[in-house]
């Protein structure tokens, strides 16, 4: 294969609209298991998850159809349920686990952008078997080589002139590629066994636009402290639960390391050329709002090989860190260090002031004011807005704290060089360290993970404040603090089983 001429690189095309998703129901082969985030109140009659944060009030029927599928039971073939389906995967509260895939092997094309790899791109197609790839040359030192690699390999060939950056590359692949579904996997990367059927089995549902397998650092034959911090810390590594990707749930972007994609859904011009990172999250965020869905399967894995020394490692988080004014110029209000509502943010500001008896205060108000909200939704208003309000704000107060850290960890950094700031900089670089050590068990003494931990945060934070710089925006530098903010939403959720109607009431508390 030849390569078009590549001198515009310019915007990417705008992606068609999905499928309507109140007239497409979740097939009926698939299970459904509950979302890690979501959790069923007063014996299933509600149902609390998804992002935001949605309460949904079920009638009996409706109860025992969601036990049943909770039980391991398929969907199944009854409109009615697969339309309840649909909307409670869509809600977050319910992650569908597909059964065999449509799509075969014969039904991708992998897109390989590379530059300067041999070694790496000759184990990937090796790898890679009999699927068929498409190799994109971005202006390797020696493109000869890179075209004997793909040539004895069987690969197509897209060379390109010069080095246009992953964005320019993957475009150039698409353009190229014919079949329903594109995987684009980097050539530092290595599909595990069996890595091809979970992810395709989700394309079985015509909302979903593009799949995401589990990025796991590849193994070395001699751990070091980093490669161990890299097994629980990694960029890549969206964790170890399914669940639908979007701006900031659970799972708010994953990367294009490796990455399935719909055909029909995307235009050839699918990545920003004119971004140089971060050009995985622009594109699935743009995937979302135009009303497809991204999935995210870690029941596929595919081992990425990181950078080999400790300088290498800094360099590329600024580098990530770089990439979020830009995206915050392109996504307004999605790159905030910190999103939180007033009623917590002034528990958590109260607190950190030691002021314990107006913070009880606050959040008690907030619990009250909650409660009445919720009267007639469920069997315990004070119970539920203690688990949704009080539990909140605390179990949520380190996270945010580490969201801050990382965002400002070259302020902080500043800040030890004070004696009147020292105190209170240190605990904000260690804590979020501390709490992340005894989540990884004991991986790493807790000195060297600490260590790792906060050269991390401040490598990614001076990449934000540089990339903020060059962006003129302070965008990823603000909490954004929802003065009038929702408690949750909730939508209606209605269907009709037999005759008999499954849903319930609305509350939307602000």
């Amino acid at each position: 294969m030849n390569s078009p001429s590549w001198e515009d690189a310019g915007a990417p095309s705008p992606i068609g609209e999905g499928p309507d998703r109140n007239s497409t129901a979740l097939p009926g082969n698939f299970g459904l298991s509950m979302d890690p985030g979501a959790t069923a109140l007063d014996g299933g009659r509600v149902l609390m998850g998804g992002s935001p944060l949605r309460l949904l009030r079920v009638s009996e029927r409706g109860r025992s159809v969601i036990a049943r599928w909770l039980n391991g039971s398929v969907v199944g073939d009854r409109s009615a349920e697969r339309t309840l389906a649909r909307r409670l995967v869509s809600a977050g509260i319910l992650v569908p686990r597909p059964g065999h895939p449509e799509f075969g092997a014969d039904d991708v094309t992998v897109v390989i952008p590379v530059r300067d790899r041999p070694g790496q791109l000759q184990r990937l197609l090796s790898a890679l078997g009999g699927i068929r790839c498409v190799v994109v040359d971005d202006g390797s030192s020696d493109p000869q080589r890179t075209h004997d690699i793909a040539r004895r390999a069987g690969a197509g060939l897209v060379a390109l002139p010069v080095n246009l950056g992953p964005s320019a590359a993957r475009n150039a692949g698409l353009a190229q590629v014919g079949t329903p579904v594109v995987a684009f996997v980097d050539s530092d990367c290595m599909p595990g066994d069996g890595w091809l059927e979970p992810v395709l089995a989700h394309f079985n549902d015509p909302l979903v636009g593009a799949v995401a397998p589990r990025i796991i650092p590849m193994a070395v034959d001699s751990p070091t402290g980093l490669t161990r911090y890299e097994t629980v810390r990694s960029s890549l590594d969206r964790g170890a639960s399914a669940g639908l990707v979007r701006p900031m749930s659970r799972i708010p972007y994953v990367p294009s390391a490796a990455l399935l994609v719909r055909r029909a859904a995307v235009p050839d011009a699918l990545f920003d050329p004119q971004l140089r990172g971060g050009e995985d999250v622009d594109m699935v965020w743009r995937l979302v709002q135009a009303g497809w869905d991204v999935r995210y399967e870690p029941g596929s894995t595919v081992a990425h090989e990181g950078p080999g020394t400790l300088a290498a490692w800094i360099a590329r988080r600024a580098f990530y860190g770089t990439t979020a004014g830009p995206l915050a110029c392109r996504h307004p209000g999605l790159l905030a260090p910190l999103h939180a509502s007033a009623w917590t943010a002034a528990v958590w500001i109260l607190a950190a002031a030691r002021r314990p008896l107006p913070a009880a205060a606050v959040l008690a108000t907030s619990v009250v004011v909650l409660a009445r909200r919720l009267g007639g939704l469920v069997d315990e208003p004070m119970k539920v807005a203690g688990r949704i309000a009080g539990g909140g704000t605390t179990s949520s107060a380190l996270p945010a704290l580490g969201g801050l850290t990382r965002a400002w960890s070259p302020a902080l950094a500043l800040g030890l060089g004070w004696r009147r700031t020292r105190g209170a900089a240190a605990l904000a670089l260690l804590a979020p360290a501390a709490a992340d050590w005894v989540a990884a068990r004991g991986i790493l003494d807790p000195a060297r993970f600490a260590g790792f931990h906060v050269a991390d945060d401040l490598a990614y934070g001076c990449g934000v404040w540089l990339g903020c710089l060059k962006a003129r925006t302070v965008a990823p530098l603000v909490p954004r603090i929802e003065i009038r903010a929702r408690l949750w939403s909730s939508s209606s959720l209605r269907a009709q089983l037999g005759g008999r109607q499954l849903g319930g009431r609305r509350a939307t508390p602000s």
